[in-house]
């Protein structure tokens, strides 16, 4: 039976993502409803700057009051798309406080403080949902903590900055070089004027500590992620992938380690065989590659951002907590039991692939593998070529530890036959 009485929700910030939150709350109204079992009112939308024209939304519902608008008592739901620590820490603690579930898309904060919220929002009996802060419109974390609540999750290897894969597919398939192909994202929109939190990885760093925590049911926070960036990426970089029959992707990684005591996190630029279905995401869409003991390999594939997908993401999030309040009931809340610890970047095992430039002449070869060996490193594949003087010598490890691969190169360095290490970067995916 339809409840008459409406279920109130207060929306933090009317940018790309707001509006557009805004604009299906109304038009969908009726669905939302049957959905739901009782109608939704949009009763008040905090903005920084009222007189914007806001198309669809009663201007009497705009204030840049939001700390009285989330303190109100009679609002059910809190939606927070303002992104950013503070103020929206805050607001969210005081939503709690004052009775309101939250629904968030804030992936910064989440990957910082998670914690602390999930501990507010269970000491207040709410909600705390946030399937938007990850992938845009992928369904991927109420899969994982929910749909694979039963099953244990190994890893999870992901594409989830669209900005970055779409710089990268253009240099892969048109040839160009990491500026030339920056410039045509941010003509497109793709890039921000400062695109420093996508290329440099602190974006896709706090979406992989926000899966890993719920992936392996331990912290994870966004200090505990490895991050680097992809702007040192180069055209040779791509032509040398293609040589192993890989492209290169920015990838986050997630996993436990062998023996399972711990789990690891990670961002960096990492050749992946072109056989895996990662490597065929193109342009400005997320996928997310998720292993498990039982499910075994699953893919989630579709746009990771922009107004509408991401708006989605919160409203799906809207109907399940409105639901929840409908019903008395809260969802699943942070699964933290396993207190499984951080590893360290140095334990972290994978494949390498290691471009120096040497000198043309004969032992050159012999004196590399030999470093190699003494560090640990199995060597797979060499290739080398040159003229004049000059060559170019490619190494293709076995998998090898960070640490280890870390203290082969020091050691190359000082080899008066290297001239420079001229590229060095993970292989994944196999």
């Amino acid at each position: 039976m339809m409840r008459t009485r409406p279920l109130k929700v207060a929306l933090l910030g009317c940018g790309v993502v707001g509006s557009e939150v805004a604009r299906i709350m109304t038009t969908h109204a009726d669905d939302l409803a049957q959905r739901i079992g009782a109608p939704v009112e949009l009763a008040g939308v905090a903005v920084r700057r009222p007189s914007k024209v806001r198309e669809g939304i009663d201007p009497s519902l705009v204030t840049t009051d939001a700390t009285a608008l989330v303190k109100r008592g009679d609002i059910d739901v809190v939606v927070e798309v303002i992104g950013g620590i503070e103020p929206a820490r805050t607001l969210i603690t005081t939503a709690f406080e004052h009775g309101a579930s939250v629904v968030s898309a804030n992936k910064a904060l989440l990957a910082q403080d998670g914690a602390a919220l999930h501990a507010v929002a269970e000491q207040n009996g709410k909600d705390l949902y946030y399937e938007a802060a990850v992938a845009g419109a992928i369904p991927l974390i109420r899969p994982l903590r929910e749909s694979l609540a039963g099953d244990k999750v190994n890893r999870v290897l992901g594409i989830v900055n669209g900005t970055t894969n779409f710089i990268l597919d253009k240099m892969d398939s048109t040839g160009a070089g990491y500026q030339e192909a920056l410039d045509e994202a941010t003509a497109l929109g793709y890039a921000e004027a400062d695109p420093t939190a996508d290329v440099e990885g602190f974006d896709a760093a706090a979406k992989a500590a926000i899966l890993a925590g719920i992936a392996f049911h331990s912290r994870v926070r966004l200090d505990d992620v490895y991050r680097e960036g992809m702007s040192e990426v180069t055209a040779a970089d791509f032509a040398s992938a293609k040589n192993m029959g890989c492209t290169i992707k920015l990838l986050a990684i997630c996993e436990r380690a062998g023996d399972g005591g711990s789990v690891t996190a990670r961002v960096h630029p990492a050749m992946i065989p072109l056989t895996h279905p990662l490597a065929s995401v193109r342009g400005a869409y997320n996928a997310v590659f998720v292993e498990s003991d039982a499910a075994g390999q699953l893919m989630f594939y579709g746009p990771g951002a922009g107004g509408a997908p991401t708006a989605s993401a919160v409203l799906g999030d809207l109907v399940a907590v409105c639901r929840n309040r409908l019903s008395g009931a809260t969802g699943p809340g942070e699964s933290a039991y396993a207190a499984l610890p951080v590893s360290p970047m140095g334990d972290v095992v994978t494949r390498y692939h290691i471009s120096l430039d040497v000198a043309d002449k004969p032992g050159v070869l012999a004196q590399v593998a030999t470093v190699f060996a003494e560090h640990g490193v199995s060597i797979d594949t060499v290739r080398q070529t040159g003229k004049d003087g000059e060559a170019s010598l490619v190494v293709v490890t076995h998998r090898a530890s960070d640490a280890s691969l870390s203290g082969t190169v020091e050691a190359l360095r000082k080899l008066d036959t290297v001239r420079g290490v001229a590229s060095i970067m993970r292989v994944e995916g196999e």
